[in-house]
């Protein structure tokens, strides 16, 4: 489904992926972790389209889309839902949800309206919420509403950069059994975590990622019973 080749990605003259390679299947869940600044958000940024990869290959559904601009990747089927939830702070939380579809709102407005509906049955927190100023709304609720604007998009691939960032652990439970909820419904993902401990609890497969480049592969079990693994993630994390 998925397929990238030897990425490399520059910031100016900070060479922030250094090949990366991975692949992700259709169905599964796989989980990025890893550090601070080793190149985890650059990584789905790239596979977005925001930024442009200097060399390698990023390729989807057997089609090469290395080079193609954000919104025409959104429209082939990958969503981000980005790092701090980037939410539209002084628009509804139902404005927020209709963006997400922006693509596809003209044509569709009933179907988009069904996936509203949908965000809001999956998130009770929410629901009662439409229009409240998304900007008001707590880290969770924020979190939930980043989540379900991203689906909006109706994604074959969902790619969730540090959902559990700044959350209370309750909630942070509470969005990954929503993650493993919509893998067993169909839905692709890719998330990007530090949180080594959740990611590892619902992962079907898991990279590490150190200084731009993977630095292991493997099933959550395998990569538990690493002792580096062990030292550098999972004494971090509860």
């Amino acid at each position: 489904m998925l397929v990238v080749e030897e990425l490399h990605v520059f910031h100016g003259e900070i060479h922030a992926l250094r090949g990366v390679s991975l692949h992700v299947g259709e169905g599964e869940l796989v989980a990025i972790i890893g550090a601070n600044g080793v190149g985890k958000s650059t990584l789905l940024g790239a596979l977005a389209g925001i930024y442009k990869p200097a060399r390698g290959k990023i390729v989807w559904d057997e089609k090469d889309i290395t080079r193609l601009p954000a919104e025409k990747v959104v429209r082939w089927g990958i969503s981000l839902v980005p790092e701090r939830r980037q939410m539209f702070d002084t628009l509804s939380l139902k404005d927020n949800l209709l963006l997400g579809a922006y693509h596809r709102y003209r044509r569709d407005r009933a179907g988009v309206a069904a996936d509203a509906a949908r965000v809001l049955e999956m998130f009770p927190a929410l629901a009662g919420k439409e229009k409240v100023a998304a900007g008001s709304l707590s880290g969770g609720m924020q979190q939930m509403l980043a989540i379900g604007r991203g689906l909006m998009a109706r994604p074959r691939l969902l790619m969730l950069d540090e959902p559990s960032l700044g959350l209370a652990p309750l909630v942070v439970r509470e969005i990954m059994a929503t993650l493993a909820r919509l893998r067993e419904e169909g839905t692709t993902i890719l998330l990007v975590e530090q949180n080594a401990h959740a990611a590892l609890k619902i992962a079907g497969r898991v990279y590490i990622l150190e200084r731009g480049q993977v630095s292991l592969e493997g099933a959550p079990d395998q990569l538990r019973q690493d002792r580096q693994v062990q030292r550098a993630y999972l004494r971090q994390t509860k």
